[in-house]
């Protein structure tokens, strides 16, 4: 089945207060055990939750199912190019976490995890939501995101994308540098302890500064980025469990930085300065200026991560990559649900092996989808809650 644009409008909307749907579960734990025999028959394990779910509404996950659930997801995420590792994801058991200040202090180590030597895929899996229950979350998108603010002169400094959530935020009482690079707080709302702001230490932040390999010029920019992208707002569904609360993270493709966070209009735009100090004809589109300078930054992208030992991958390499889990898969009989808007780079594209096929955009779960609710949040949602902690 196509199922254009699931994860942000999945095919069936999360009803708060339904209870697990019994078929959803043994679906995954047959597939489950299935996948890792020595789990032992699931036949014994399937009447176990049968009866949890009738009691309770709901079924507690063990550790393995957990991990192998986790991994799933990871590998039915239509929009990853880098799913090829989905064996290696480090899944991390929080369920147990229901303050904020615990979970704020294991996301500062689901960070330093992920960051320390080697970047390495990691989730942190936090308590999951029960029928018609309040549960925790974080607000922000992802767990390490720059602020954006405009001037008084009308001028913008940092990202732009994240104007509105910064404003937000600033209204609960942060202030920030005014900088182009400022980390924002993390959001975390629980049942327990309504909604509170919490600054990450610099220790969990992991940033890059950019230069270029030929343009002494480049670092006189201040360009930086951070090493670690987690996800921070996406639920995870597993055998009809949902975890609104499971940020995750591999590591990043270049051009998701010199393409896209760095280049795009709406964000920090830099394309223009680019062109400036490279002193190329901007005068008319055919000069192609923008294409050369979008291929200075992400050299620089990449030649930065390298040289300060972050583990980052080029787009070319990657779409091998994924050509080759393609072929896993089928071998495994299983399909590979992509995205071809996601899977293709935003850098030539066409020169890339991904861009010369089609793929199928399944809803397969275990999966992740991001809810409106959060979206919203992670927007300017916390704008509607300034004033009312605790809601």
């Amino acid at each position: 089945m196509i199922v254009p644009g699931y994860r942000d409008h999945p095919t069936e909307p999360w009803d708060r207060d339904a209870p697990v749907d019994p078929g959803e579960a043994e679906d995954f734990l047959r597939r489950c055990y299935t996948e890792n025999p020595r789990l032992g028959p699931v036949e014994p394990r399937l009447a176990i939750v049968r009866a949890q779910i009738a009691a309770t509404g709901t079924y507690v996950h063990t550790p393995d199912e957990l991990t192998h659930g986790a991994r799933m997801a990871w590998r039915n995420a239509s929009r990853c190019i880098g799913r090829l590792y989905w064996r290696s994801l480090l899944v991390l058991d929080r369920r147990r976490a229901r303050t904020a200040d615990e979970i704020y202090a294991l996301l500062v180590r689901h960070l330093r995890t992920a960051g320390d030597g080697q970047i390495r895929p990691v989730i942190s899996v936090f308590a999951p939501a029960e029928p018609g229950r309040p549960y925790a979350r974080v607000w922000n998108e992802q767990l390490i995101r720059y602020a954006g603010y405009r001037t008084e002169d009308g001028r913008s400094v940092g990202d732009p994308r994240l104007r509105e959530f910064t404003a937000a935020v600033r209204a609960f009482g942060w202030q920030g540098k005014g900088e182009a690079f400022d980390v924002l707080p993390l959001v975390i709302e629980t049942p327990a302890d309504g909604i509170r702001l919490y600054e990450l230490p610099e220790r969990a932040i992991r940033e890059v500064p950019l230069s270029h390999p030929e343009y002494a010029w480049f670092a006189e920019l201040g360009l930086r980025w951070h090493a670690v992208p987690a996800i921070a707002n996406m639920r995870l569904t597993i055998g009809g469990v949902h975890y609104p609360l499971a940020p995750f993270n591999g590591w990043y493709l270049g051009t998701e930085i010199g393409a896209r966070n760095l280049a795009d209009t709406d964000r920090y735009d830099m394309l223009p300065v680019l062109a400036a100090r490279m002193d190329l004809d901007t005068s008319r589109e055919s000069t192609l200026w923008r294409d050369r300078a979008l291929v200075e930054l992400n050299r620089a992208v990449l030649h930065s991560f390298e040289q300060a030992g972050v583990r980052m991958s080029d787009h070319h390499t990657e779409s091998r990559r994924f050509l080759k889990h393609l072929g896993n898969e089928e071998r495994a009989g299983r399909p590979v649900p992509a995205d071809w808007t996601w899977i293709v780079p935003p850098m030539s594209g066409g020169i890339t092996p991904v861009f010369h096929r089609y793929y199928d955009e399944l809803d397969l779960r275990p999966a992740f989808y991001l809810d409106d609710e959060a979206a919203t949040l992670a927007r300017e949602g916390a704008r509607r809650c300034a004033g009312h902690p605790g809601r």
